[in-house]
């Protein structure tokens, strides 16, 4: 467990408490839980770094990196739809995107390979990470704001980041279509 490792594992414990924190019907409380979404998100940069400055890149990081960013980005998304800022159409693109680049990863592990993550899947993550950082900050602000709902300015962002989804996962299959072919 070298040092790159460990900061993706404290991303994987801090979902709990994000969910947590945004569970207890507070606004301080939600603002407490974006904080631990915020340095979650922040720890994503912080082990991809660290992993390939001092030579720490493993097979488990290569796979425990991605599944963490997908448990927290999904667990924001669910809530940001139980509050009414995500349509679940959105939601269901996401999750149908994760599910298949997960299939792909299990298939390239039962061959001994692992898929790293694109350049169109980092920045997935990253349109996906702000456009839920904004959504979460407008979330108590019920009336327009400098002129748009907040909801017109969360469901554009987050449309936005569906559209890096599909292109991340559709660059995805195409790279590992190989794969999937039978044998």
């Amino acid at each position: 467990m070298n040092t790159a490792n460990k900061i993706t594992m404290i991303r994987v414990f801090l979902v709990p408490i994000f969910m947590v924190l945004f569970m207890i019907d507070n606004v301080t409380c939600h603002y407490a839980a974006l904080g631990v979404f915020v340095l979650a998100s922040i720890t994503d940069a912080i082990d991809g770094h660290v992993a390939r400055k001092y030579n720490q890149v493993t097979t488990f990081g290569k796979f425990v990196d991605p599944l963490a960013d997908k448990v927290l980005t999904t667990a924001a998304f669910l809530i940001l739809m139980y509050y009414d800022r995500m349509d679940v159409g959105a939601l269901m693109i996401v999750l149908v995107r994760e599910f298949a680049v997960a299939g792909i990863r299990l298939v390239a592990a039962g061959e001994g390979k692992v898929v790293a993550a694109s350049m169109w899947g980092k920045l997935k993550t990253v349109t996906q990470m702000v456009a839920i950082i904004v959504a979460m900050l407008l979330l108590p602000i019920q009336n327009t704001f400098l002129g748009v709902h907040p909801k017109l300015i969360s469901d554009i962002l987050i449309w936005i980041s569906v559209v890096f989804t599909i292109i991340s996962g559709v660059d995805y299959i195409a790279k590992n279509w190989n794969l999937m072919e039978m044998k």
